[in-house]
């Protein structure tokens, strides 16, 4: 047993030798860094030797999710994280002087923080998330990292709606600072930033993220430098697709077949007039969904107004061919009423006059000769009022039907033309 209580004494000696000194605590280091006190100089001044060189200031932006782009206000609201690093003078040190401690973390407050905000924010305060503490290296490097859910303004342009792609600036510039003083560079190159924000990303709704972009804008003595961050979005069609783009196309599809409905049934119009009452109440959604400020209408606003368009047109083609035959036939019913007139007339004064020569015949058989007479004559009428209906329906002219006809012709030929030149600039124009 004396050997292992012999090791358990060494231990016990290394280990009381071992204890932490000065030189291998945080609290040496910080100490060495005049860190443990407030500094009003480390916090109010830019950290530089030399006030005639610039501070550069290195800023990566990753994207972990595009959670709402909203067409009517003009806005794109993003879950992003910011890394921003820069270069404090003052505080380095030499890793090997404080057993190799080659990282520290300390507060935000105690150190100077470089004034860079983004200029299309326009979320609250409550949604940025800054980090308490920054990691300092022995450089003097100093690194900070900030998680917030940014709503920024964006020009969306919707000409090409849903099949749109869209590009939003995130510029971040210094508000007090001009370019001599501070100016911005990014660590990561834009595609190392793009493949880690589609690794990590974990929603992005209706969009698809296709490339992030950096810009650099050198500064002036009077003007910011600016670093911009593009991001190019590509929007997902397949819901629109389905719920405005082909139940139109099949509106316009059901109006084609209903020229084919016979006018004498009636249904041909009310038929129509459904259809575009079902177009209406697409434009109402979608007017709820684009904004109003376009200067010029997107694409498929103006594939619904001209699907309306053709629709109301059709529907006012069809009154008029109603028209046309409902007239057609109310001409024709007068004309038969005014030549049947006369015979009706006629018929009546023969049956009541006496043929001349009369008194000199024969008396009539005593079976009632008057009735028998007017029944006679009653067949002979209804014969001959018969006969000549029909021969009015195939002899007269039907002026009106045939214009109606041939006016549903042209224009069914003229829809089917232009309404196949129509949906076909639209895929162009689309694809």
């Amino acid at each position: 047993m004396s050997p292992l209580r012999t090791l358990a004494l060494l231990a016990l000696i290394g280990v009381g030798g071992s204890a932490p000194t000065s030189g291998c605590s945080y609290v040496g280091l910080l100490t060495h860094l005049n860190l443990t006190t407030a500094n009003s100089l480390l916090t109010a001044m830019r950290p530089v030797r030399d006030w005639t060189k610039a501070t550069l200031v290195q800023m990566d932006m990753l994207l972990y999710g595009i959670l709402q782009v909203d067409e009517k206000f003009q806005t794109v609201t993003t879950h992003t994280w910011i890394q921003m690093r820069w270069k404090n003078e003052f505080l380095s040190w030499n890793p090997s002087d404080f057993c190799g401690i080659d990282s520290v973390c300390i507060p935000r407050t105690s150190v100077w923080i470089p004034d860079v905000s983004i200029r299309e924010d326009a979320s609250d305060s409550g949604a940025v998330h800054h980090s308490p503490v920054l990691s300092l290296s022995p450089g003097g490097w100093l690194q900070g990292r900030t998680r917030q859910r940014l709503t920024s303004t964006c020009l969306l342009n919707l000409q090409l709606f849903p099949f749109d792609t869209q590009r939003c600036n995130i510029t971040f510039s210094s508000m007090a600072s001009n370019g001599k003083t501070i100016t911005l560079g990014s660590f990561l190159n834009e595609n190392l930033l793009t493949n880690i924000s589609e690794k990590y990303m974990v929603t992005q709704g209706e969009w698809e993220l296709e490339k992030l972009e950096i810009t650099h804008y050198e500064g002036t003595n009077i003007e910011p430098a600016i670093l911009v961050f593009t991001i190019t979005m590509c929007r997902k069609p397949l819901l629109y697709v389905v719920i405005f783009i082909v139940p139109l196309l099949y509106f316009v599809l059901l109006d084609v077949a209903s020229f084919f409905i016979n006018e004498a049934r009636g249904e041909k119009l009310s038929f129509k007039v459904t259809v575009l009452l079902s177009i209406s109440v697409l434009l109402l959604i979608l007017k709820d969904m684009l904004p109003s400020t376009e200067k010029d209408l997107p694409m498929i606003a103006k594939y619904c107004v001209g699907v309306f368009a053709v629709v109301g047109l059709s529907v006012l083609e069809a009154m008029l061919v109603s028209f046309l035959i409902d007239l057609d036939g109310y001409c024709s019913y007068a004309k038969a009423n005014a030549a049947a007139a006369p015979e009706d007339v006629q018929l009546e004064v023969d049956a009541h006059s006496e043929p001349d020569g009369a008194e000199g015949k024969s008396s009539p058989p005593p079976s009632r000769p008057d009735d028998l007479l007017t029944l006679i004559l009653e067949e002979v009428k209804t014969a001959r009022q018969e006969v000549r209906r029909r021969d009015q329906e195939e002899h007269r002219p039907r002026r009106f039907r045939r214009l109606a006809e041939a006016i549903d012709t042209v224009f069914f030929v003229l829809y089917f033309l232009c309404t196949g030149a129509f949906l076909t600039y639209l895929v162009i124009m689309w694809v």
